[in-house]
């Protein structure tokens, strides 16, 4: 049996400020028996304000939150999802990357994965994103090898796209791993739906831990997210749901459950070619 913890957090545009909140959630997992603890999307800083992450962020060697972070758990001895930091690149453009890393339990980052699919969208008159705008997309989909499992990587918004998903599985994923920072009025529509059926359609575990709430901002809008960090199971069932308070919630995962699902529906195995449509 494997015991997660997933971290649901409130972070602000402040990565300072929001390190010790992270280490504090993740030293109160590993004391409550967690191997395999999950942050959230932007887990370094939330912020809509580009002049404000162009201040703040930092490349992938510099960046303090990545090196805390990697620091404790060497000193917890757990495997570690950060499920998403903003960073810097070199891209003459400016724009930053959305990187999730799977970290070991000797501190050693064992994958990298950059958001693929960018929030490019307009929820209602108030609520328009253009993270293409700040963030630059990935292009190549990444399984992490964790002592307990294979996990496929992914981001957010990635949630909506069903072939990600299962080419990680038919690749080898048992455990999806889901970093959000979904917004309110998709969340309550869609967000649990979602990671329903990517568990469904894949026969794996998904683990997504979320920012939650209005998020402290020293510039531009503060944003608001949507919460309800999530464990839904290979069958389908949802095995955890957060709600809306920061902390952090456990749940165990027996792993035989991953062939269990696969052999009652084998659809990983059942694809075929067709034509069309014209």
């Amino acid at each position: 049996m494997l015991r997660a913890a997933l971290i649901q957090l409130n972070a602000s545009d402040d990565p300072g400020a929001n390190l010790p909140v992270t280490v504090g959630y993740l030293r109160e997992a590993a004391g409550g028996g967690a191997d395999f603890v999950l942050t959230p999307e932007v887990t370094n800083c939330v912020s809509g304000s580009r002049a404000h992450q162009q201040e703040v962020l930092r490349h992938e060697k510099d960046d303090t939150t990545l090196q805390s972070l990697r620091e404790e758990a060497a000193a917890l001895g757990v495997w570690l999802l950060i499920g998403s930091l903003a960073l810097k690149t070199d891209d003459p453009d400016g724009r930053f990357a959305n990187r999730s890393f799977l970290i070991s339990p000797g501190g050693e980052i064992v994958a990298r994965y950059d958001k693929i699919h960018m929030f490019d969208v307009q929820v209602t008159k108030e609520e328009t994103f253009r993270e293409s705008a700040a963030f630059r997309p990935g292009n190549r989909a990444v399984l992490g090898k964790a002592d307990f499992a294979t996990i496929g990587m992914t981001v957010c918004y990635d949630v909506r796209f069903p072939h990600l998903h299962r080419a990680l599985a038919r690749a080898g994923a048992q455990i999806l791993t889901v970093p959000a920072a979904f917004s309110p009025v998709t969340g309550a529509a869609h967000w649990e739906v979602l990671l329903r059926a990517r568990a469904i359609e894949s026969g794996c575990f998904v683990l997504a831990p979320a920012q939650t709430g209005t998020h402290a901002a020293q510039h531009g809008r503060p944003r608001r997210t949507y919460g309800h960090a999530m464990a839904v199971a290979p069958w389908g069932e949802v095995l955890l749901d957060a709600g809306t308070d920061p902390g952090v919630s456990f749940v165990d995962l027996d792993l035989s459950q991953v062939e269990a699902a696969r052999r009652r529906v084998p659809a990983l195995i059942h694809d075929r070619p067709f034509e069309g449509p014209a």
